[in-house]
């Protein structure tokens, strides 16, 4: 193959690059579908910013060297997503700005909702037969739950670390089954082969959301003023990741909202929060996680429609593609 990996980039490819699915080791779905976003709206935008912005990252990383040798494919997109993400927009809408009071229009919305959850699993079935890591830029963050689905399947008994604002455990928020804000309430209801959900970075959480992570022990929450607090008093960033790490298995699926770092790193993002991780601190995360753990899925969802949020979100893919690519034990 004849690639230049310092020329421009072109060509409708994540980062410029030449790969097919069949040549690649990441596939990457693109859902544009933002219909129970409840805030803001234009994270349906997300995956167009992420894929232009990816023209102006460089293929070597510091941190994982020539992560794009190894292959990263954008499938080609569904053109469903974005169809029924429009038929959903009136009726999610009417919910929205009725406070949730809207039950037959959140029903309808549901059954797209489930649609996109079906199309997103069966792509990403497809990708691990043929031995791939599956990959998903959202589109708000109920996006990934097929992909979560098809991942557990694979590997029963993986951990998610899910980096987040918020919890994501409410049920049924709204009267979305599958609301952006209930991602995680319904990983833990749906998908028994998840043994661990372990979070970090929530600063936003609900009265029913902390009851359920202080009973349930298949989770286990990294609160940001906690996290802030123990490095005021002298802790060190690098220790509190390796406590992190050590509740996941062996295999784990990352799931990235990115509105759990600072918000001036995405200040698009749907639901914005003050506090969350320096960049820094998520590259240190990442890496760390990488040598210790295998890496066999991962999101990053949310992203606002501009082009700082593309850019920011575009760097974040790349470690993380990066970070599956090198992990394992040992690598």
């Amino acid at each position: 193959m004849s690639f230049d990996p310092d020329a421009p980039a072109e060509g409708g490819n994540l980062y410029g690059l030449p790969f097919d699915p069949d040549q690649a080791r990441i596939h990457v779905q693109a859902v544009p579908w933002q219909a129970t976003t409840s805030y803001r709206r234009g994270t349906r935008e997300g995956p167009d910013s992420l894929l232009g912005a990816s023209m102006q990252v460089d293929l070597f990383d510091l941190e994982y060297g020539e992560v794009w040798q190894a292959g990263i494919a954008l499938l080609p997109e569904d053109a469903r997503f974005r169809a029924w993400d429009a038929q959903a927009e009136p009726d999610a809408l009417a919910v929205i700005e009725s406070l949730g009071r809207a039950p037959e229009a959140a029903a309808r919305v549901n059954v797209l909702s489930q649609r996109v959850n079906d199309a997103v699993y069966e792509r990403a079935r497809e990708s691990l037969a043929q031995g791939r890591v599956p990959a998903l830029i959202g589109g708000d963050h109920s996006t990934p739950f097929g992909l979560i689905r098809a991942v557990a399947e694979r590997y029963p008994g993986v951990g998610v670390l899910h980096v987040d604002a918020h919890a994501d455990l409410r049920d049924a928020y709204e009267g979305f089954a599958f609301s952006h804000a209930s991602i995680m309430f319904n990983v833990l209801r749906h998908i028994a082969d998840v043994s661990r959900i372990t979070q970090v970075g929530i600063r936003d959480v609900g009265a029913a959301e902390l009851a359920l992570i202080h009973a349930e022990p298949r989770l286990r929450t990294f609160f940001d003023p906690a996290l802030g607090d123990r490095l005021a008093a002298g802790e060190t960033w690098l220790g509190l990741v390796d406590e992190i790490i050590e509740t996941l298995p062996p295999r784990v699926y990352v799931s990235f909202d990115v509105d759990g770092m600072e918000p001036a790193l995405c200040p698009g993002t749907g639901t914005p929060v003050p506090g969350g991780l320096a960049w820094r601190q998520v590259c240190s995360l990442l890496r760390r996680l990488s040598e210790r753990r295998e890496l066999v899925g991962f999101d990053v969802n949310e992203i606002g429609p501009d082009e700082w949020d593309g850019n920011v979100a575009a760097r974040l893919f790349y470690k993380l593609c990066g970070a599956a690519v090198r992990s394992g034990p040992g690598r």
